[in-house]
């Protein structure tokens, strides 16, 4: 299948909606990606949070801005959906508990999409995995996120045909692991940006 008809069945995809009407939040499907034939950069998220829900662009709060620094790219560059994809392991806010915390990405999402997907997307050079389910689905190992990030930090592999580069969540909820692991900024991003600078293609 082409990229059209399958991004036409994925925005008019309601699997989850009586799942998502049960939530604390009891909210309707909106599919939230970015893609197109030429990106050559993915960033496989966790799920859009509730602003991104309303406003229908991925990353439109603080981890938006936190992960553009990450990646020293201004906001032109970041939704230039031509250079840039944006694919969440879950495409629609899995909605909120009675608490109001995030609930976790729903699985049936990733089953039902993400194969499909990616194999309609084949000019991928460098996949930011941000985030714990998104380095689960495609790195499939068992390893913890210091260990992984750790990992690439060590050997990048410039030289592959795609890169999976694993990042923590640029979520407040992870300030502790970045102040524990400071290497992450001294080590990990200037490799990160690199990477970036050397497959970004020109605008």
């Amino acid at each position: 299948m082409s990229l059209a008809p399958l991004l036409s069945e994925i925005h008019a995809c309601r699997h989850c909606a009586e799942r998502f009407a049960a939530t604390h939040s009891a909210h309707t499907p909106n599919p939230v990606l970015r893609v197109s034939p030429t990106a050559t950069i993915c960033i496989a998220g966790q799920a859009p949070g509730i602003r991104v829900h309303r406003s229908g662009k991925p990353f439109t709060d603080p981890s938006g801005v936190r992960l553009r620094a990450w990646m020293a790219v201004d906001e032109e560059t970041f939704y230039d959906v031509a250079r840039i994809a944006i694919i969440p392991m879950a495409f629609c806010f899995p909605g909120h508990t009675a608490e109001r915390a995030d609930l976790p990405p729903p699985p049936d999402c990733a089953r039902l999409w993400r194969e499909r997907l990616f194999g309609t997307l084949p000019q991928f050079r460098l996949i930011l995995l941000v985030g714990k389910a998104a380095q689960d689905w495609h790195l499939g190992d068992r390893a913890g996120m210091a260990e992984r990030v750790r990992r690439w930090t060590d050997a990048p592999l410039t030289e592959s045909a795609v890169e999976r580069v694993p990042l923590p969540h640029p979520s407040w909820r992870n300030n502790a692991w970045l102040k524990a692991n400071t290497w992450f900024e001294t080590e990990t991003l200037p490799k990160l940006r690199a990477a970036l600078s050397s497959r970004l293609p020109s605008s």
